[in-house]
């Protein structure tokens, strides 16, 4: 690898889950990334608002999650800046701080609303996304983006906020630290 190699994996992480770390550590080895940073969203400009967990909860669980794998790091940014969260925001104040090739990391689900995204022709020219294919999602052939090949992992974060609200275990599918931060602080449990 000649130049430093950074993905970036942004989302609300509400929770987090194993399929999450699962397509992160494929795309690092396929993509050779040095590094893979999750970036917490503080509020989706896409998405209602839902049973979140707070901006603060959401990180530490991040944190939890990914301690422990030296390939994968957690960048605050959008928390800490507080209020909708933009992407090309984020990556623009990234690359004042590094000079590595950035790869966004985003799921097949989220690719047709990317039109809609904040400075999206701008954000294209900052990062090459990679593709993760997502169950149920049609396979894509976007203009410069790389498809990720991974398994297609059936989870995700509102079925596990159900089953949380249900008193339904979320063992494997949550890893243990995370899933300790949503017992402790009883995360999920209202409706």
């Amino acid at each position: 690898m000649t130049s430093k190699r950074l993905g970036l994996f942004g989302g609300s992480f509400n929770p987090i889950h194993v399929g999450h770390l699962i397509l992160a550590e494929r795309a690092a080895e396929e993509l050779e990334l040095e590094k893979v940073l999750f970036v917490p969203n503080s509020v989706s400009p896409l998405k209602a608002p839902e049973a979140y967990a707070s901006g603060r909860d959401r990180l530490a669980m991040v944190r939890a999650a990914v301690r422990g794998n030296a390939r994968f790091g957690v960048l605050d940014d959008e928390i800490r800046r507080g209020g909708t969260s933009y992407t090309f925001d984020t990556v623009a104040a990234l690359s004042d701080r590094t000079s590595a090739k950035l790869y966004f990391l985003i799921g097949t689900d989220a690719v047709s609303d990317l039109d809609r995204w904040h400075r999206a022709r701008e954000l294209a020219r900052r990062v090459t996304f990679a593709v993760l294919r997502r169950p149920g999602s049609e396979r894509t052939q976007p203009p410069p983006w790389v498809e990720v090949s991974a398994p297609l992992i059936d989870i995700s974060s509102s079925e596990i906020r159900d089953r949380i609200r249900a008193g339904r275990s979320v063992r494997y599918l949550v890893p243990d630290a995370a899933a300790a931060i949503v017992k402790k602080r009883r995360l999920y449990r209202n409706p």
